[in-house]
């Protein structure tokens, strides 16, 4: 959430903020008072609680033949003490209600509006020309299954709608993929994690994922426990309640882990294909770093992200995503898509937000403040995606020949062990 000093002293940086995500800006002024209410509640409950220790000690020092009704006043002023305390709780749980639902600020520059409304800041490479190759290109699931690589009817059989399996060299593709995009996370200084998917509800809301997100996730009412949609929420919360030591610059961390999405709301969307799906793997990154230096880091997010996509050769565009497109916890993202020869548009590869406080501030994670000796202050936290499995539907379209076949980009031939996907007979 954000730090309700800064709205306090700027509310209408929030309330600008708010508008430029198309949320209600009403919130702030809602936030605001009960702000105050908790505030001069307190102050009643620490004024009634100081004169209920006064008159205790007066009990103690009076004779014994006053002391019967000075105990019964004593028993009203506990009584009025109790419910002062509990009106100061309930505001301050109303705050945190209240301060929970207010996005992000902003960063200076992010565009204004919903998801049509991004802002292309730089696009790489050109897309090719199949008619001019004299051939129709195939999309990826009739790629995926001539190579025997993406089993769509299987999946559904097993498991429903938007579930699949990859099969032979459609795994060894995706596993290549993953384990290039880790190797080089790794040769970037991201320390490389398997993280559970299952999480505490403390920790999915403290990442961000159970406000206007929630209908998305999966969760498992036994237990109490989601099923992550990112390794995000598992990093954000592995150094929660902690002071980490940020003396040697941002702590990176590369998680691996399979994802889970509910997908509500995108019914008739996207339905062929992977491109979709309720069940994927991903490798996420992950920094903590000081305030001061989140916005250098995000570009280093960006950088990294936007190098993968030049080795496995994809024409691809970075974005700047509108505020109203952000999601909560960002103040701040770039996506970088990847254009799909048969849908003719670009489709998100990449994401990386810069969430500054928002998230340490849930979670408590915290360093020894520079400026303050012995003081703590919150971190920052910024994300981004190193490689997906919806990667695969942009390798397989650019990368085709007209026979069907799919000629591996040459960075991740070690890692798949082919040059290229051949069709196989069908099983």
């Amino acid at each position: 959430m954000i730090d309700l000093k800064v709205l306090r002293d700027d509310p209408d940086a929030a309330r600008a903020s708010q508008r430029a995500r198309g949320e209600d800006v009403d919130l702030v002024d809602a936030v605001l008072a009960a702000d105050e209410s908790r505030r001069s509640t307190l102050a009643e409950f620490e004024r009634a609680r100081a004169e209920q220790k006064a008159y205790g000690k007066k009990v103690s020092a009076a004779p014994k033949d006053e002391k019967a009704a000075l105990i019964s006043h004593a028993k009203t002023l506990s009584e009025q003490v109790k419910d002062l305390e509990a009106q100061a709780g309930d505001a301050a749980e109303r705050l945190q209600s209240l301060l929970r639902r207010v996005g992000n600020l902003i960063e200076p520059g992010v565009p204004s509006g919903g998801e049509d409304d991004y802002v292309v800041l730089d696009e790489v490479g050109t897309p090719r020309d199949f008619a001019a190759e004299g051939f129709e290109p195939r999309d990826h699931l009739e790629l995926g299954e001539l190579l025997g690589a993406i089993d769509t009817a299987r999946g559904a059989k097993v498991s429903g709608a938007r579930f699949y399996y990859l099969t032979g060299q459609g795994a060894r593709l995706e596993l290549g993929l993953l384990n290039l995009a880790m190797a080089r996370a790794i040769e970037a200084g991201f320390s490389p994690m398997v993280v559970p998917t299952l999480v505490k509800p403390e920790v999915m809301a403290g990442a961000g994922f159970l406000d206007a997100h929630a209908s998305e996730v999966y969760r498992l009412e036994a237990d109490d426990l989601y099923l992550t949609g990112t390794s995000e929420v598992a990093l954000a919360g592995y150094h929660a309640d902690e002071i980490v030591d940020l003396s040697d610059g941002p702590i990176r961390y590369a998680g691996w882990s399979t994802c889970y999405r509910r997908e509500a709301g995108s019914h008739g969307k996207d339905t062929r294909g992977i491109i979709r799906v309720h069940q994927f793997q991903k490798i996420e990154m992950f920094s903590y770093c000081a305030v001061e230096d989140a916005a250098a880091e995000h570009q280093r997010l960006l950088a990294f992200e936007r190098s993968l996509l030049d080795a496995v050769e994809l024409p691809y565009r970075v974005i700047d995503v509108a505020a109203g497109d952000l999601g909560g916890p960002a103040a701040r993202k770039y996506d970088c898509e990847a254009w799909v020869p048969t849908q003719g548009r670009h489709r998100e590869m990449t994401s990386t937000s810069n969430c500054t406080t928002y998230q340490a501030r849930r979670l408590g994670v915290r360093e020894r403040d520079p400026e303050r000796d012995g003081a703590t202050r919150h971190v920052a936290t910024l994300n981004g995606t190193a490689a997906t499995t919806r990667w695969l539907v942009a390798i397989l379209e650019n990368h085709q020949q007209a026979d069907g076949s799919v000629v591996v980009p040459e960075a991740l031939r070690p890692y798949v062990g082919l040059e290229v996907l051949e069709p196989v007979a069908r099983r």
